[in-house]
């Protein structure tokens, strides 16, 4: 099981990754190692010295009991405080942020990658796929000679 927020890559330049732990209740979990999480328009936000991701998207699961479950509640998630320390130099520093990149099974656990990233202007996002257009084609062209 793997979740990854495509969208991330495209509108984001990655600077670094990092991997956290996330907090979840029971059902939760069942619910993300079926596939049913969303991390579209979620990000990370450090309130204090604790790190959280709001705004991602999971979905109830199917044999659980519904009652008070807020599916896009803020989550905890676990890092060294040295880590967070030197996130949050980081992001005062430059025009920055943190992103969900992908959640995870790391053994038995669940892991959440986040990216330290800087947003891509409209243009940038254009010459990304102009490039990757013509790279496609020349792969193409390379591999249909004999």
């Amino acid at each position: 099981m793997k979740i990854i927020n495509k969208k991330a890559f495209h509108d984001f330049e990655i600077l670094e990754t990092y991997e956290t732990g996330l907090v979840l209740n029971g059902a939760e979990v069942k619910s993300v190692r079926s596939g049913r999480m969303s991390l579209e328009g979620a990000f990370v936000r450090i309130i204090g010295s604790e790190i959280y991701l709001v705004n991602a998207q999971i979905f109830p699961y199917a044999y659980a009991r519904p009652e008070n479950y807020d599916p896009k509640r803020s989550r905890k998630l676990l890092m060294h405080k040295r880590e967070i320390t030197s996130l949050k130099s980081k992001l005062s520093a430059d025009r920055l942020t943190l992103l969900p990149l992908e959640c995870y099974n790391s053994q038995s656990f669940l892991k959440l990658k986040i990216g330290l990233a800087r947003g891509r202007k409209q243009y940038e996002k254009r010459e990304k796929l102009k490039k990757k257009a013509v790279v496609r084609d020349i792969e193409r062209a390379l591999k249909s000679k004999p």
